[in-house]
């Protein structure tokens, strides 16, 4: 990256979440898509000839190998399944490379914290793609919360269940590609929860399984030091309200569906008044989600010679994780045993 070029991007996977991303990224005018890389050259180039449009020039790779150590690449966005975020982020890391990780950040704890000492003993920037964090309107309840305007915080609430089909080969219900439904929609409302009250003091969890095993519902009460409560829940098995809500001594938080996507909330304070935030009309023009605003954190930190976000610090990124695995081990999900490459 020139100091006044575009930070330039590369892709590891070619799935739906690397498809969003690119989208996304279209819209970021400090950044270009550069490549991609897939463990198949057929899937890297039917990804590229999809993102000719709006990335002309963009490299297709074979290999992941190949991906991490193209020269014109900065930053790499790990959109692998689960149980591989590990192994992609540290081979570019050990590339040099900056690295955008998807949530969950890693499969556990350790493996989160083996990923955060290799960025900062290597100098790079390293950020969970938790892409809620960086959307307008919870970067406005951050500031409200700053504010004191809810007063003390007694209560967090989040909940994220879609229906997904049974299917033993979907990767949500496949065990060994991390399926389930606490590590791919759980993590939403876990990361709500600390974003609002950080780690907790105490985990209580309850779970069903899936008919393969992986968690089919589970929901998770947690106690954080001062007596706040977190209720929180996920399913595979019934489109939920996909609302967040924080409630106060001075005021409550209400965000309309769905919390963790551009989203509208209502601040209702305890002398009556009530005020609405509605996010900018931009994102709804499109292109994209809104998965722009963590790719635009990136470039801001890169930047600015910083190695991680104070809107998503690695340290929180490995307590969330702690708080995943303590959830786990109270549940019984187990997950099999993986190679470090894909099968």
């Amino acid at each position: 990256m020139t100091a006044d070029g575009p930070l330039r991007w590369g892709i590891l996977g070619t799935g739906g979440i690397a498809r969003d991303f690119a989208t996304d990224l279209a819209a970021v005018p400090d950044a270009r898509l550069a490549a991609v890389g897939s463990r198949t050259q057929e899937a890297a180039d039917a990804f590229a000839a999809r993102f000719a449009a709006t990335a002309p020039g963009l490299r297709a790779h074979g290999s992941w190998t190949d991906l991490v150590h193209d020269p014109d690449v900065d930053a790499v966005y790990v959109a692998t399944p689960h149980p591989w975020h590990a192994a992609a982020a540290l081979l570019a890391i050990g590339a040099g490379r900056h690295v955008l990780v998807e949530k969950p950040f890693t499969m556990d704890a350790a493996q989160a914290r083996q990923v955060v000492a290799a960025a900062r003993a290597a100098g790079v920037f390293c950020m969970e793609a938790m892409w809620t964090r960086f959307l307008p309107h919870v970067r406005r309840i951050r500031e409200l919360l700053a504010e004191g305007a809810l007063g003390e915080v007694v209560t967090v609430s989040a909940d994220h269940g879609q229906w997904f089909t049974a299917d033993p080969v979907h990767r949500l219900f496949d065990p060994a590609l991390g399926g389930g439904a606490l590590l791919d929609l759980g993590i939403y409302p876990v990361s709500w929860a600390s974003m609002v009250l950080g780690p907790p003091s105490a985990v209580h969890a309850v779970s069903e399984p899936a008919f393969t095993g992986v968690d089919g519902q589970t929901s998770i009460l947690l106690r954080h030091p001062g007596g706040a409560q977190a209720l929180l829940t996920c399913t595979l098995s019934s489109a939920t309200p996909r609302r967040a809500w924080i409630a106060g001594t001075e005021g409550t938080i209400d965000v309309e569906p769905t919390f963790y996507a551009p989203a509208a909330f209502t601040l209702s304070r305890r002398d009556g008044r009530v005020e609405r935030f509605d996010s900018p009309p931009e994102i709804a023009a499109g292109p994209g989600k809104g998965l722009r605003y963590q790719a635009m954190e990136v470039g801001l930190r890169v930047r600015g010679g910083e190695l991680e976000s104070p809107l998503l610090p690695l340290d929180e990124t490995v307590s969330i994780m702690e708080t995943l695995d303590e959830v786990r081990r109270q549940i019984g999900l187990i997950y099999p045993d993986v190679p470090s490459t894909p099968r």
